[in-house]
């Protein structure tokens, strides 16, 4: 039952990514679309299909695949629901280094910051993990110590913010959340961190579920708990630290995305982490086309819609009856 339900998510996911290319703020009849695609002669509208509306499509599967993943094991790692990956300062990092790169660096484009991002989710993640008590971190520590350090790193954004004006516009832009700035370079520099991330979450699928049902009970079967505390976080870093760098820090994906799997799969991590790759990017993708036809000719960022589109759901998820819990 769940291998058909992930066949169908498949299927969804494929549908939703024609949409992406075939629907935008630029009404285009379909056999336009299909030349851009296949028999590109260079033409405005060709230009707009193979160089615009592809690369996001493809940022917005990436980078809804890794929040999806990272929310689902953030839920398990600190064995809270609510959890979502800028728990542990992954956000709030990224868009510390980002506004410093731009007000005090210079740096005004896209591919000039992403690093910066990357780089502070990082550095963000460890010092949590170290606040949080290192090898002796526990769930209840590593929440605290990421809420205290996003507390204080969005301080320091809206100071900065507040203190450079010249650059209040790009910085907002980005802290949106946006795919509009999505092209194949940047998604080249993105997708083995983005892999990586994968990879290791699923790697550590097995001792996740063990940890669900406390550190003791792990401990008993026979469960790894520093390595696999150290492996989830480093998971999480590379997949919402690639994510938020490339589109800025969108809500709701990492958050809503494995709650909602947990109520079609059950507890078990094997299906929550599959489920979660193929559905977040859905979310994510489909939000993206809502934003592009809602306001043509302008458009309306992704995680405006995310936030719009999730908030109801995600109420509605959580006053259900029979809710998965952790």
């Amino acid at each position: 039952m769940r291998g058909a339900g992930l066949v169908a998510a498949v299927v969804l996911l494929a549908a939703v990514c024609v949409a992406s290319v075939a629907v935008g703020a630029k009404s285009m009849p379909l056999g336009d679309v299909w030349h851009g695609l296949f028999a590109s002669t260079g033409t405005r509208d060709d230009v707009i299909v193979s160089q615009v509306r592809v690369p996001r499509t493809v940022l917005g599967l990436l980078a809804g695949a890794a929040l999806g993943l990272a929310g689902a094991v953030m839920q398990a790692l600190t064995r809270n629901p609510l959890a979502e990956p800028g728990l542990l300062g992954v956000n709030a990092g990224a868009a510390a280094a980002v506004v410093s790169a731009i007000s005090f660096l210079g740096v005004n484009t896209f591919t000039g910051y992403v690093w910066f991002a990357f780089v502070g989710a990082a550095v963000v993640s460890a010092a949590v993990y170290l606040l949080g008590g290192s090898r002796s971190a526990t769930p209840v520590r590593l929440a605290l110590a990421g809420t205290a350090a996003s507390a204080a790193l969005y301080g320091y954004v809206n100071a900065v913010q507040l203190l450079n004006t010249a650059a209040l516009d790009q910085i907002r832009f980005w802290t949106v959340g946006s795919l509009a700035s999505a092209d194949m370079s940047t998604i080249r520099k993105l997708w083995p961190f983005i892999a990586a991330g994968v990879v290791l979450s699923l790697l550590i699928a097995r001792p996740l579920n063990a940890m669900e049902m406390g550190d003791d009970t792990a401990r008993a079967l026979g469960a790894h708990l520093t390595r696999t505390r150290i492996l989830a976080m480093t998971a999480v870093t590379l997949l919402c630290g690639a994510a938020t760098a490339a589109c800025g820090p969108i809500v709701f994906v990492g958050l809503m995305v494995p709650h909602l799997v947990r109520s079609i799969t059950g507890p078990d991590m094997r299906w929550i982490l599959p489920y979660a790759a193929v559905l977040a990017p859905v979310l994510l993708v489909g939000s993206d086309v809502v934003g592009r036809v809602v306001a043509r000719p302008s458009e309306v960022q992704v995680g405006i819609v995310t936030a719009l589109i999730g908030g109801p759901v995600f109420i509605h998820l959580v006053r259900r009856r029979r809710m998965a819990k952790l």
